[in-house]
């Protein structure tokens, strides 16, 4: 199963922002969300950094109730791992579990094209052992 299976399902939109956004506008925008990061994007909406709840707590940790007047592209992690339609969901998975991160922005052509966290990857790992799950239950049922 590939990233672009879970894709399908959840849908391809993305919270994006610019730089030069504030972390209390970022901040602001996570909390109503309901949501972990926010990928930075440039315009052509190639892939400039992400801005986790994480990178939050770590400028405010530094810079105290200034930082949330500072921009995000200071904060923000830079050297972001990209993930690609094609990937399986085992290969996301590992990129994530070995790189310590649960975001991972899908880029075609080098834009942005969707976002996958590990809740979405767990979810579907879930769903197709439950799947595997019942048809052995079943094929045993009827030997």
């Amino acid at each position: 199963m590939t990233v672009a299976h879970i894709l399908a399902i959840k849908g391809r939109d993305v919270v994006t922002a610019a730089p030069d956004s504030t972390i209390a506008d970022i901040a602001k925008v996570l909390a109503a969300r309901g949501i972990g990061a926010a990928i930075i994007t440039g315009a052509e909406r190639q892939v400039l950094g992400i801005i986790s709840e994480r990178d939050i707590v770590r400028a405010i940790a530094a810079g105290g109730a200034a930082a949330l007047g500072h921009d995000i592209g200071r904060y923000m992690t830079i050297k972001v791992t990209l993930g690609s339609d094609d990937m399986t969901v085992t290969q996301a998975m590992a990129h994530m579990t070995a790189g310590r991160f649960r975001h991972l922005p899908v880029v075609n052509n080098g834009a942005l094209a969707g976002l996958v966290s590990i809740g979405d990857i767990v979810k579907h790992r879930l769903a197709e052992i439950e799947s595997e799950s019942r048809a052995m239950r079943d094929y045993i049922a009827t030997a």
